[in-house]
């Protein structure tokens, strides 16, 4: 559907300024806003339009042309309205001029402007700490709960994928999230890689990566020696004073050692590590997962849950990542970071197979990485 038959949106209406916008930039399709609102609610769905033009499409009842009214142009379509919850709906497309634009602040690149209708739901003012999404700036008083809470953190994320803004109802407060502030990917798939395999994949990218938990350049010994004066100093008070006993415990603890180490239980999860320096680490935490995104539950390789990759960057000063606006440094080093963590995930996809997934759960088309 092209600008031209989209209803206009009507910035002097007060329903308008009483909801929560998502605004877009051109080009942005009504399919793609689909597929993210099924990637995150079960039940988002087309409802069918409704006679209540006035409220769906953000406008006034036509009664004259004398009053200035705006009208919707021939050939316009109504607006849709798309199901995301049990009390939430996100309506649109609307079209907006450079005007509209401006006169509600959102970026001037804003072409189209969908509207959240939902109840709003607040709950106790916010905690101090990280605010990387706005939300805590914008409702300072209190923030969303429940159906509000979930809405509106799908917009920010729908926003941050598809380069938009979200406009704050009552208070028009902007929020334009940072698209390259959410940089971790996740491999979602069926298939299980051993740790040396996994180990393997990613030393393609980064040759230093070992598995967490070894000491690279500090390898274990071993436990103290137990004849250490020192050691039996610090505690000979509190160990068994039984010598017979001593011995038939140790003896028992070393039979197990060995048992355990004949017999190594199968890895239920387990990560990769690469220290990059001045920019943090990089990490691969491999699990199953039970909870998959929505878009993949019909999959019959994901009915019985799956095998999540999550390729995730831990910067020097981990509370950068919960800024809204982080430092210069650290856009330095996420802007380093981030290509070395689709070159993993890339690798990874290429021996495991199955879907990627953005920090949001949105899936990714493996080509664009």
């Amino acid at each position: 559907m092209s600008d031209e038959q989209l209803p206009p949106l009507d910035t002097q209406d007060p329903q308008v300024r009483a909801r929560h916008l998502l605004a877009l930039p051109a080009g942005v399709g009504t399919d793609e806003v689909e597929v993210l609102a099924q990637s995150r609610f079960t039940a988002a769905r087309w409802e069918e339009p409704t006679d209540s033009g006035a409220v769906r499409a953000g406008l006034r009842p036509a009664v004259t042309a004398a009053f200035g009214i705006r009208v919707v142009a021939a050939g316009a379509q109504p607006a849709h309205a798309l199901r995301l919850g049990r009390m939430s709906r996100l309506v649109g497309p609307y079209s907006v001029t450079p005007e509209d634009a401006m006169a509600l602040r959102l970026p001037a690149t804003t072409r189209t402007v969908w509207s959240l209708d939902c109840p709003a739901e607040r709950g106790e003012p916010p905690w101090p700490g990280g605010d990387r999404d706005g939300l805590k700036r914008a409702f300072p008083k209190g923030v969303p709960v429940r159906d509000e809470e979930r809405a509106l953190i799908w917009l920010v994320a729908t926003a941050r994928r598809l380069q938009g803004a979200v406009r704050i109802a009552g208070s028009g407060v902007v929020l334009t999230p940072d698209v390259d502030q959410a940089i971790d990917l996740t491999v979602l798939t069926d298939r299980w890689l051993e740790p040396d395999e996994a180990v393997a994949v990613v030393r393609r990218v980064l040759p230093r990566a070992h598995r967490s938990g070894e000491r690279v350049h500090q390898p274990w010994s071993g436990p103290p020696d137990p004849d250490d004066a020192a050691v039996r100093a610090a505690l000979g008070p509190f160990g068994v004073q039984d010598a017979a006993e001593r011995a038939r415990l140790s003896a028992e603890a070393d039979a197990y050692d060995r048992w355990m180490m004949a017999h190594p239980p199968a890895a239920e999860a387990f990560g990769v590590e690469a220290d990059l320096g001045v920019d943090g680490i990089l990490v691969v935490e491999v699990s199953e997962r039970q909870k998959v995104p929505p878009l993949l539950r019909g999959l019959p390789w994901a009915a019985n849950g799956v095998v999540a990759y999550r390729v995730h960057w831990e910067p020097a000063d981990v509370t950068e990542l919960e800024a809204e606006r982080p430092s210069l440094e650290h856009r330095v080093a996420r802007g380093r970071t981030s290509p070395r963590i689709q070159a993993i995930a890339k690798a990874l996809h290429e021996a495991v197979g199955g879907e990627v997934a953005d920090e949001a759960d949105f899936l990714v088309d493996p080509a664009d990485l």
